[in-house]
Order: C-alpha cells, then sequence, then structure tokens
C-alpha cells in the first residue's frame, strides 16, 4: 500500500500543481488512499520532494532534478515493481498492464530510470505502451523487465 501510495503522489504532483500537504491529502483521498497529514509527510520527505515555483506564482511540489539521477531511481523501481501487473511485447511495443490509475506512475517511473532504448511512453488509467527502438531493444526491455517484477 505504501509504495501504490507513493506511486500516486508521484502521479498527483507530475500531473497537478500540489502545493500543500493538505491539497495532497485530499486528492490521495479522493483516490482511495486514507492517509494521515503525517503520513503524507513522512513519503514526501521518503521521495524527497521539493517545492518550486508554479504557474499561478505560488509554489507547488516537484521531484528535484538532482533526485532523477541519483539514489530517487531504486525507489522508483520499487513503486514500478508495486504497480505493473502483467507486461507483454509485440515487435518494438512493450505494453505494462498496472493497477487501475496507476499508468502514469509507472510510465513516470520508466521515464525518470532513463533507459536509452525508450523512444517515448504513453500512460492510459491501466496501461502503458512503450516504444522502443527496435524489436531487439523491445524483446530485451520485456525479459529485463519480467525479471525486475520476480
Amino acid at each position: 500500500m505504501k509504495f501504490q501510495r507513493q506511486a500516486a503522489i508521484i502521479d498527483l504532483i507530475s500531473n497537478h500543481e500540489i502545493d500543500t500537504q493538505e491539497e495532497l491529502t485530499a486528492r490521495l483521498r479522493e483516490m482511495g488512499f486514507h492517509s494521515t497529514q503525517a503520513t503524507i509527510s513522512r513519503d514526501i520527505k521518503e521521495l524527497r520532494l521539493i517545492k518550486i515555483a508554479s504557474s499561478n506564482g505560488g509554489y507547488k511540489y516537484s521531484i528535484a532534478e538532482s533526485e532523477q539521477d541519483s539514489g530517487f531511481v531504486p525507489r522508483v523501481r520499487n513503486i514500478f515493481r508495486e504497480c505493473v501487473i502483467k507486461v507483454d511485447v509485440a515487435q518494438n511495443l512493450v505494453v505494462i498492464k498496472t493497477i487501475t490509475g496507476m499508468a502514469n506512475a509507472a510510465a513516470f517511473a520508466l521515464d525518470t530510470m532513463k533507459i536509452s532504448e525508450i523512444v517515448g511512453t504513453i500512460a492510459g488509467d491501466d496501461n502503458v505502451l512503450i516504444i522502443l527502438r527496435d524489436n531487439e531493444s523491445a524483446e530485451n526491455f520485456f525479459e529485463q523487465t519480467k525479471e525486475m517484477l520476480r
């Protein structure tokens, strides 16, 4: 549940301008995560979120650029493992089935991992389409992903 909640936090801050813990807690409740503000505060600390200037002149939660290149990646991999249900491959495409509502978090996790063979990701509600450079890259990614999920 913790990793799913943290994946939801990443998804929310990636797609919305969340400026307070109260707003984040309320949005998580709407998604079915009934956590206290103290729990959300610990999640923010574990995910090493920061506040940056938002488009409305205030501040919003974000992931620090330096975190995307360092210790943040193992945390994101754990979140990815918790979100993914199934993975499949077809030519240079890989499709990942996730828990409902977690596809954006899974796609964000993949983008954060900066895998050079990935050309792009498209996320729906519970599916992520990953476009890879060629069939061989897709097959390798598919096998690595299956291994990571074990």
